[in-house]
């Protein structure tokens, strides 16, 4: 088997935003670098305020860095794409339109014939297991129902790399291990690469193949560890002796940064 390929480049990327009024700059992310390779599945952990959805922003082209750059397949990215597949926390489905058409609306709009857009979009809505529900509209499903459309819908545009902003935070505890465990079987299945922020220490290892920490804000990439459990992965995998080491160190790096924020708002420094 040869060697997995770099699809993704982040060389020296940080990003400061400007005060306003009086209000100094704030540096979001320290100068930052991360290579991911296809079918790399990256957690990036770390705690609240440290850049982690900034650098996630500036790989979606929705925001541009202060400095340094980023590249997808050896091409600069300066704007979104149809190459990179986005789900956010919050749910961004489109309201008046059904599970089916919200689905289909990507591959609608790049022009896509309608029995093309359906032999595609029925599929993956099997797959994170909404059959049955493709007429139905947003404000008709569940919160966890609304991030399996999500999914879907990011899916069937085929992205190069799908990026992901702690998309089950707003889920309740047993949803959240559902969605989770939904999206390591079709993360099995398809072999995309993925990008997946999160402060969530047991999804970090859970998900990733590699867990990405950042430091307190200003933030910077403090490690990158490998996860090498075995696939498929289950939840029995948690009260593993590997699962446990892994989660101790994670414990203690972003104890360490919680910490060191803590004091910065105490000192002010």
């Amino acid at each position: 088997m040869g060697q997995a390929l770099n699809i993704l480049d982040v060389k020296g990327v940080s990003k400061t935003f400007p005060g306003t009024g009086a209000a100094k700059n704030t540096v979001a992310l320290q100068a930052a670098d991360l290579s991911v390779q296809e079918n790399d599945f990256i957690t990036i952990l770390g705690p609240s305020g440290c850049g982690k959805s900034t650098l996630l922003r500036m790989v979606a082209g929705l925001d541009t860095p202060t400095t340094g750059g980023i590249t997808l397949d050896g091409k600069p990215v300066t704007a979104p794409g149809a190459d990179r597949g986005m789900v956010f926390q919050s749910y961004t489905l489109f309201p008046w339109l059904t599970v089916l058409e919200n689905v289909c609306f990507g591959l609608r709009e790049k022009g896509m014939p309608l029995p093309d857009q359906l032999a595609i979009a029925y599929p993956f809505i099997a797959k994170v297991g909404l059959t049955g529900f493709e007429n139905h509209f947003p404000k008709q499903l569940s919160g966890g129902m609304q991030q399996r459309t999500a999914l879907a819908r990011a899916l069937a545009n085929n992205p190069r790399i799908l990026l992901m902003d702690e998309p089950f935070g707003a889920l309740d505890h047993q949803t959240r291990e559902l969605m989770q465990e939904l999206l390591q079987g079709i993360w099995e299945d398809e072999r995309k690469t993925v990008l997946f922020v999160t402060h969530d220490i047991d999804e970090a290892i859970f998900m990733g193949n590699r867990v990405v920490v950042m430091s307190a804000r200003p933030g910077r990439i403090k490690c990158d560890l490998p996860v090498t459990i075995a696939h498929p992965r289950h939840y029995s995998v948690k009260t593993t002796p590997m699962f446990m080491a892994l989660k101790a160190q994670l414990t203690e790096e972003i104890r360490v940064e919680v910490q060191r924020a803590s004091a910065q708002v105490t000192f002010g420094s």
